[in-house]
Order: C-alpha cells, then structure tokens, then sequence
C-alpha cells in the first residue's frame, strides 16, 4: 500500500530517471549519470534505476562502478535479466569469464532462449581459452604466444588490468620495452599505486641496464604490495647483478685480470633473461679474456654479446680485434664493415683499412714465415735464417731423395730465395711490410737491389759455403 510520501517519491523518481533517460539517447552520458544518481536517492530500492546508472556507467567506461551498481540491482530483484545481463558484461570486459559466466547462465535460467545470453556465453568461453593458452605459453616461455592471447582477450576484457600486466611483462620478456612501458604507464595513469605496473615499468628498466632506476621501481612496487614475489626477486637480482659487475670492473682496472674473468662468469649466471646487461658482461668478460691470452674464448664471448645485442659497436670491435690478433683477418674485416657501416667515424674507418691491408698481404707469401723469423728479426738475423733454411733446403743435400721430394725441396729452395731477396732489401722490405705490390716478387734479381748467392761443397756433402756478393 503506497502512502503518499511513497508516492511523491516515486513521481519525483521517475521524474529523474526519465530525464536521465533522455540524456542517455542524446549519448550525454554525464547528466544521464547525474540523473540517475538522482532518483536513487529519492528512492534507493529500485533496482532499475541501479541498472540504468549501471548502463550509464559502462558506456563511460567505469566498468568497476557499473558492476557494483549491477549487482546492486539483482540484490533488489533476482528476477531482473538486465541486470544479471549488465553484472555479466562488467565482468567480461574486466576479465571474470568465470563470473561472467555465472550472470549469463542465470539469465539462461530465467529464459532459455535469450540469444544475447547465449552469445556471451560463448564470448566468456573464447576469453577462458585465450587464458589457459597463455598460462602454457607462459610455462614454455613462449612469450609472442601469450602477447597474442592477451591481444585477443583484451579484444573482450579491454578494462583487464590483469592481462595487460601480463601482455606487458612479456613485451619486456622479449625485448620490446617501449611498448611494455607504454601499457604499464597507462595503466598507472589510472591507478599510480597498482603494484603490478610498477614492477613492469621496473623490468624495462633493469632490462634496459638502467639498473638503480629499476630498483627504486620494484621497492615502491614492494611497498605497495609486499608479497609480491616477482618484485622482490627481480629487485634481489638487480642489486646482486649491479654488484657483481663492479666487483668485476673494479678487478679489471686493478689488472687483476683472473678475478675479473670469473667475477663477469658469476654475474652472467645470475639472471639469463636480462640481455642487454648480459651482452656487457660477455663483452667485459671478452675484454679480460684478450688481456690473459684467451683469445678464442674472447672471440666466442663477443659473439654471444652480438647474439644477446646485434647493435652492440663494442662487441664487434672487441671481436674484430681477436681476430686481427689471430690472423682471422676475413673475419676481422667483416666486423670491422659492420661497424663503419653503423658508425662511420674515422677511427673506424681506419681499423677498417688496416684490417684490409692484413688481409691482403695474408693472401701472398709470407717470407717471414719462410724464413722461420718474426717480424721484427734484424738484419743480421734474417742472413742467420736464410743460411739455416737454405741449408735444409738445398738441392744438393736431397739428391738421393725421391723426385717428388727433390722437387718440393727444389720449390723451397727458391721461396727461401725469393724472402731472402725482398727482406734483405731494406726498400723491398719497406714495401712489402706496408703491403705494397712489389715489381716481381718471384725473381732474385728484378728492379732494385740484386743480391747473389753461391753455395758450394766442401769435403763431402753437408759442408757448405757461403759467398755473398
């Protein structure tokens, strides 16, 4: 029995839910709010109005409200499909398959046949797959897998917090940390203490080397949430990488060149996800290498850099180096293009040059090596060496020797000659060390100095005699 207070109530109720509804047809979605606000005040017990504010809500995109409001209105009325409809959809969109699920099944109840249900249904049963997809790529570290997933659950649940932290976890797990930052920050523009985005905006920047920044991110995720267990270990691993590292440097600047070595080995077994640290450690730890003689280590630690970071100057520069070192001088000439091509200064242009040239005069005859000397022998070593080679090699020393040998020998014979004549002439010489194209490197006695020498038996074979001239 309505009392006419009842009664004003109503008419003044209804009176706001009809202006609200008139704003919500001209999509003036704030007023619509507003006035229906209104009549839930004049009367709180009307589950309509809750359904209609809640409607209002979603189309603003306050979904939380709305589902509040919607949930508020199937308290009043069990009976009421809209809200049961408009409860299920909130949680949809916020990411609640299971509970969205549960609103559709019970508008299913009250009418079987509501295809609306029954296509949402459907929707929340996609959403829950998309889940359970992603949780398997999570377990097999198949992050693109679960970007994607999260790309198309987000298609539904566009308001899930809960997958666009997973989707931007694993953005930052691959390597693509701006777009990672960018779904954390929109999310923390929305809710500056979600402990979740400040841990991923925290990732990105410890997988980005810029470590104290990321564990200012990770304590203030801490202090939001101190459970949060990913937070905590990520923040240990930073503190405990950072550390590692300088013990590392440190080391190396003292030249204590061994502690340093397994000072960067210990680091890089701290956490194999962050690559761009990782890619310095074996970069620094290459560096230690060269420095104690562990060039093919070096070189296989560069190239693990290049694998982590292919635009990493250092690494190639590092490797380039190792191989000039070792006479990989093709090798070294391909890093050294790589780098001028990024970086085009003229360092660069020179370490290319002279990579160049070692690779030309590796192609030739080495009469150094001919001769069984380095590269810096004095003049007077270099007339030792070529005496003892053209001893060994003598013809007449291998005339009981098979054909083939006293032709391999014969063939020796005069290369010992042909590095003789070049080395022991000091403008040749000059030439030839700066890489320069001699006039005929396969006569004694072309253009330039000629040098003749006799050799000669004396009292049986083996004893020779030299005559210079």
């Amino acid at each position: 029995c309505w009392t006419a207070e009842g009664q004003n109530e109503f008419t003044f109720a209804e009176v706001f839910k009809e202006q609200g509804n008139a704003f919500y047809s001209q999509k003036d979605y704030s007023e619509a709010f507003n006035f229906y606000t209104k009549a839930i005040d004049v009367s709180p017990k009307n589950a309509s109005y809750y359904g209609n504010r809640a409607a209002t809500l979603m189309m603003l995109f306050r979904f939380r409200e709305a589902l509040e409001d919607s949930q508020q209105a199937v308290r009043l009325d069990e009976y009421f499909m809209k809200g049961h409809l408009r409860e299920g959809k909130c949680h949809l969109t916020l990411g609640n398959a299971m509970a969205a699920n549960r609103c559709f099944q019970k508008v299913l109840e009250l009418e079987p046949s509501n295809r609306e249900a029954q296509q949402e249904n459907k929707t929340a049963a996609t959403l829950l797959e998309y889940e359970r997809m992603a949780d398997i790529g999570f377990e097999k570290r198949d992050f693109r897998t679960v970007v994607y997933c999260m790309d198309r659950a987000l298609a539904v649940a566009a308001a899930c917090h809960r997958f666009k932290i997973i989707k931007a976890e694993c953005l930052a797990l691959l390597g693509r940390y701006p777009e990672a930052q960018s779904v954390a920050s929109d999310i923390l523009r929305m809710d500056s203490t979600n402990a979740d985005a400040l841990y991923v905006r925290g990732l990105c920047l410890y997988y980005e080397d810029c470590i104290d920044k990321a564990v200012q991110f990770f304590v203030q995720a801490l202090r939001m949430a101190p459970d949060h267990e990913k937070a905590r270990l990520a923040c240990r691993n930073a503190k405990a990488l950072k550390a590692k590292k300088e013990e590392g440097n440190q080391a190396f600047k003292n030249c204590n060149y061994d502690a340093a070595y397994q000072l960067y080995t210990e680091a890089l077994t701290i956490d194999p996800n962050n690559i761009k640290t990782n890619a310095k450690l074996y970069c620094n730890r290459a560096t230690a290498g060269a420095k104690l003689k562990k060039l093919n280590e070096a070189i296989d630690d560069c190239t693990s850099a290049i694998k982590l970071d292919d635009t990493y100057i250092k690494a190639y520069l590092r490797r380039a180096q190792c191989y000039m070192n070792t006479e990989q001088y093709e090798e070294a000439v391909r890093d050294y293009e790589k780098v001028y091509q990024t970086e085009k200064t003229s360092d660069h242009k020179h370490m290319l040059k002279t990579a160049q040239l070692e690779l030309k005069k590796s192609k030739r005859k080495d009469y150094y090596k001919v001769l069984g000397i380095g590269k810096t022998a004095t003049e007077d070593e270099i007339k030792k060496a070529y005496r003892k080679r053209a001893l060994m090699h003598h013809p007449d020393r291998h005339s009981a020797a098979t054909p083939e040998v006293q032709k391999e020998e014969e063939k020796k014979f005069k290369e010992v000659g042909e590095a003789f004549t070049v080395l022991s002439d000091p403008k040749k010489k000059m030439r030839y060390d700066s890489g320069h194209d001699l006039d005929d490197e396969s006569s004694f006695d072309g253009g330039g100095k000629c040098f003749k020498f006799f050799l000669f038996f004396d009292s049986g074979p083996g004893n020779f005699f030299f005559q210079f001239g």
